[in-house]
This record gives structure tokens, C-alpha cells and sequence, in this order.
């Protein structure tokens, strides 16, 4: 009930009270007999219902003081949320989201307001989406602390893996199950200083064979990953010119190509700088000189590959350049950490895949060349001329 409207209600009857006594006092209607019995049951009513209507006022301002020490307690929890740079999570036993901060939003894509009432399940990547159901699950009968890996779906369609530490909250008997998130991407935190503290920018992710969107107003800088960049020449052939692994900058802004592409050769982990940021920061200035001076020298090194009259030569003077890039010493040689399929070379080589497919079988009969058991090319014996 409103109390300000049970009180002036209170108040009210007291005065029509006070209007019949007043009535009474010159009135003969009534059997005399029954006036005082009457006037004291009223009276007696009266002061029962102001009574009432102070413990009425005195509870609800009690419940508004109890109100504003939740709602300050609630503000102190999330801001406490809010100081995490984790993702955290507040969800009940089906994975609904309760609670969350704005790490929990920008991981997942998705508006804070938009996320409550979401549910979790719905962000897990649909191959993997029965197993954490499952996972969910197996919490209620083992309701302890657990680390799992999953991975999430971005709505633009990337996926990328994440690690979760998940725990039920204690409750008292008969009450709901909760359960507390904590999402950190895997590259976020074994990145050195070198990589996440100079830069604070979030890490974008693109899947294997995704095309990544270019900005004329923005360098991206390869936290993970591989990416191809290609250009296309009148006949309409894709020529590659440039790749770019970790710390590798790329950018419409640094070349002076008009048709410009960049290709996700793998799972990978983007910063998009502002262009404006690094004309007026010389600490993005110093960081990402050296490395656009890398790219020119690969992009030379590029050329002389094309330079090579025949295919065969261009071919082997393209594997030791990969070696270079993106080859891990390994004990049978060197393995190129990126799966190439055979049309990716022969983009590479200006020749078609099955020219590249006929190449690949020689050297292998030569011993210079195979694969391991994730089809990742191992070159062995190879300088780098």
C-alpha cells in the first residue's frame, strides 16, 4: 500500500471522527444509551489506525533506507566488475545472463544492455555447442571451481577460442543455482609488454579465410596469425605482395596499389591502429617503423621471386623466403607454422596449382620437402641463398 495515501486516508476518517462527535453533541436521533459506547469504539478505531499508519511510515522508510544500501552495494559490485579487464559473468544454471561488465560485452560483441537475458550458449560456436551444454550440465553434480576451453562465435562469423574458469556461488538451501564467469582470450595474457601494454587497443579476431575489411583511416598490426595480401593485374590474376605475421603492419595508407586485399591465412589476431593515433604518437611511430621497413625488404624479396624466369626456380626461391617468415626449426628441418594449400603457392609462384602440384611430387622424391601430420610443409636442407 502507499503509505502517503494511508496516512491522508487516517487522517481523513480522524476528521469525519471529529465532525461526528460534533454531530452527536446536538443531535437526538439516537438512543442516548448507545452514544458513549459508541464514541469509545470509534475513538478506540481511531487510534488504532494512526498507530498503524506510523508503523506503516516507520517500516517504509525502514525499506527505502535497506533500498539505497542494496542499490550502493550493487554500484560497488559492479564497479568492482568494471575494474576486472576480464570478461566476467553472472548466469544461472542454464547459462542466462544475470550479470555482466563491459569486458564481458566487447568480448562478446554485443551492447551491455543487450547482453542481460542472453543467453550464453546462444555466443558458443555451433560445433562445439552440445559439448558446453553438456559441460553446464556436469557443474551441478560437480558444483567446484573448474577451467574449461571453449569457443565463441563472433555474429560477423568469426570464432575464436577462449579459456573460462567457472564456478557455482555458494547459495543458501532452496535457492536458485548461480554461476560466476570469468572469459580471457588465451593471446591476451601470454602476449609479452611488448605486444598488449604499449597498445591499447582491442585485439580484433578473423578466422582462417576471412577477408579483412581495409581503412584507409587505420593500420592494422598482426598480434597472431597470418595474413596474405594480395593485388590483382589487368588480366584479372591474383598477385601476392606480402605477407604479414606477427607485429607486421598493413594498410590501403601504406601502398600505393589501388586494388588492395587482405586474406586471413590462418586463425588470427588483429589492433587496428587509427591513422591519426600514429601521425601524433612517436612511441606508434617507433614501434611500427621498423616493421613497415620489413615489409618493404619482403616485398623486394617478393620480387625477385617473380623475377625467376622459370617456375620451378620461383618456387624455390619462394619456400626459402617462407622459411624465413614463418619457419619453426623442427627436427627433421624447418616447418612452415601455416598450412599453404597448393593454390595458395601458385597465386605466389603466378602459376596455376597444377603446375605447383607436379613441383610439390618432384621434391619430394628429392627428400627436400614433406609434410607433417597436420599438412604443414617441412623443408629440409634448404639455405636461404
Amino acid at each position: 500500500m502507499n503509505t502517503i495515501l494511508f496516512t491522508q486516508q487516517v487522517e481523513a476518517m480522524s476528521d469525519r471522527l471529529t465532525n461526528l462527535y460534533q454531530g452527536i453533541n446536538t443531535s437526538s436521533s439516537l438512543p442516548l444509551t448507545l452514544l458513549p459506547s459508541a464514541l469509545k469504539e470509534l475513538g478506540i478505531a481511531s487510534e488504532r489506525l494512526e498507530l498503524a499508519a506510523k508503523m506503516l511510515y516507520q517500516q517504509n522508510q525502514q525499506l527505502s533506507l535497506a533500498n539505497r544500501a542494496v542499490e550502493a552495494e550493487r554500484q560497488r559490485h559492479q564497479a568492482l566488475l568494471e575494474f576486472f579487464p576480464d570478461a566476467c559473468l553472472l548466469t544461472d544454471a542454464a547459462g542466462t545472463i544475470q550479470e555482466a561488465n563491459q569486458a564481458a560485452a566487447k568480448l562478446l560483441n554485443r551492447q551491455h544492455s543487450l547482453l542481460l537475458g542472453q543467453s550464453l550458449t546462444a555466443f558458443v560456436s555451433p560445433e562445439t555447442r552440445q559439448q558446453f551444454e553438456t559441460m553446464l550440465q556436469m557443474l551441478q553434480q560437480r558444483p567446484w571451481k573448474q577451467k574449461w576451453e571453449i569457443r565463441l562465435q563472433s555474429e560477423r562469423g568469426g570464432a575464436f577460442n577462449v579459456s573460462v574458469l567457472v564456478e557455482v556461488s555458494s547459495q543458501e538451501a532452496n535457492q536458485p543455482l548461480t554461476l560466476r564467469w570469468l572469459l580471457r582470450h588465451p593471446t591476451d595474457y601470454s602476449q609479452s609488454a611488448d605486444s598488449k601494454t604499449e597498445l591499447d587497443y582491442p585485439v580484433q579476431h578473423y578466422h582462417k579465410g576471412e577477408t579483412i575489411p581495409l581503412d584507409h583511416q587505420a593500420i592494422w598490426q598482426v598480434c597472431s596469425g597470418l595474413v596474405k595480401l594480395t593485388t590483382y593485374s589487368q588480366s584479372g590474376q591474383e598477385v601476392l605482395i606480402g605477407l604479414a605475421g606477427p607485429k607486421a603492419p598493413f594498410s590501403p595508407s601504406l601502398t600505393a596499389l589501388p586494388l588492395y586485399e587482405a586474406t586471413a591465412l590462418a586463425d588470427t589476431q588483429l589492433w587496428r591502429i587509427p591513422l591519426t593515433d600514429y601521425a601524433t604518437s612517436p612511441a606508434l611511430k617507433e614501434r611500427l617503423l621498423p616493421q613497415i621497413s620489413q615489409r618493404l625488404k619482403q616485398t623486394e624479396l617478393l620480387l625477385a621471386v617473380y623475377g625467376q624466369t622459370q617456375v620451378a626456380d620461383r618456387l624455390e626461391s619462394l619456400l626459402r623466403l617462407l622459411k624465413q617468415e614463418i619457419g619453426q626449426p623442427v627436427a627433421d628441418g624447418t616447418r612452415l607454422s601455416v598450412r599453404l594449400t597448393h593454390e595458395d603457392l601458385a597465386t605466389a609462384c603466378c602459376t596455376t596449382r597444377v603446375t605447383i602440384t607436379r613441383l610439390f611430387s618432384k621434391l619430394q622424391q628429392q627428400k627436400k620437402l614433406s609434410l607433417d601430420c597436420k599438412h604443414h610443409l617441412i623443408l629440409k636442407g634448404w639455405d636461404s641463398k
